[in-house]
């Protein structure tokens, strides 16, 4: 896989860096491996995210206004180890408390379990909410075992809007776990992607396959399926969308009349035209059962180097909900005006 680097080894630091340079002054990096915003009020209810660097623009590309305050950066596809946690946690805390919010992988959630236990010597309160929103990696009954995927880019960002004015740590965790709840994602991959310092693809697939239900870490489909056309596939992920929203008890089902957010997400090296050809059967599907899209995002956010793959992610619509989304943000990742 050719890649444009200098050092392999040293590639997640160097993104780092140059992500730094990309905000203009609006974050810097602090520690050894963490970035968090110039301005964050005293007294705030800060918002930690976080995890492997590789998936480029997110995790710490969602840094930024009226989103989330800092995050810790591991290495490519890695979990940031306990001390970067720690510091990331040290420079973002206010005085009110720190919300974790990250996607469930086990290293992650080691580390970052750690680095709350670590953070609670100095002082400092910590609450986590896991981003579970990969229906293909785990069933309803057991939803909090399923693994964080694009979805993030939605529960992210209302979630930041919300701790812009929330006055405890205990309601910023109400709202993400309900954000978390209400959001629900389908992967697929038709290649993988690599690690740089192998430089080696991360799976192999068959050309005729799709992996359904892939990891952003590089990891395979749960299951795989005949390649398809976008307009045989769109459904299909869709299908499993609402079929989990029917299965789990603890959520309405989507039905008509019901406003949602929808993301379409390039794993890589999935071109915006695939992107686009696969919306235009989304909204239709979407239309046919009298679903309302209140807003759309499309394109390469949650990334995995050229993996060449496509996800949805659908969050249902409260009021609540709608009026995180609403208010303004602005990040490398995603800014809404």
């Amino acid at each position: 896989m050719k890649k444009l680097i200098n050092d392999p080894l040293k590639v997640a630091d160097e993104l780092i860096d140059g992500l730094v340079e990309a905000y203009d002054g609006d974050c810097v990096k602090v520690g050894t491996r963490s970035i968090i915003k110039t301005e964050i009020p005293e007294g705030k209810v800060a918002l930690l995210i976080g995890g492997g660097s590789g998936h480029e623009p997110i995790y710490h590309g969602l840094v930024g206004t009226n989103i989330a305050d800092g995050a810790a950066c591991g290495d490519i596809f890695a979990a940031p180890p306990p001390d970067i946690v720690l510091e990331a946690t040290s420079a973002v805390s206010r005085g009110k408390g720190v919300l974790y919010l990250y996607g469930n992988y086990a290293g992650d959630v080691m580390n970052f379990d750690i680095g709350a236990e670590l953070s609670s010597e100095e002082g400092i309160e910590v609450k986590t909410v896991l981003i579970t929103d990969d229906v293909c990696s785990a069933p309803a009954k057991s939803k909090d075992q399923r693994r964080g995927i694009a979805g993030l880019v939605l529960i992210v960002k209302m979630v930041g809007a919300a701790s812009q004015s929330v006055e405890s740590l205990d309601e910023l965790e109400r709202i993400a776990k309900l954000t978390v709840l209400q959001t629900r994602s389908v992967g697929v991959s038709m290649s993988p992607g690599s690690i740089p310092a192998t430089g080696k693809p991360t799976f192999e697939i068959d050309e005729a396959l799709i992996g359904l239900g892939m990891g952003i870490h590089g990891e395979p489909g749960v299951s795989e399926i005949p390649m398809t056309t976008a307009d045989d596939l769109t459904p299909q992920m869709l299908d499993l969308i609402f079929k989990d929203f029917a299965d789990d008890s603890d959520v309405d089902e989507l039905k008509e009349g019901d406003e949602i957010l929808l993301f379409v997400n390039s794993l890589g090296a999935t071109t915006m035209m695939e992107c686009l050809i696969c919306l235009r059967k989304a909204k239709e599907y979407l239309n046919e059962r009298g679903i309302l899209v209140y807003d759309t995002i499309v394109g390469p956010l949650v990334t995995c180097q050229e993996m060449t793959g496509i996800s949805f992610s659908v969050t249902k619509l409260n009021d609540e909900l709608k009026g995180y989304w609403d208010l303004p943000c602005e990040s490398l990742c995603y800014t809404k005006l």
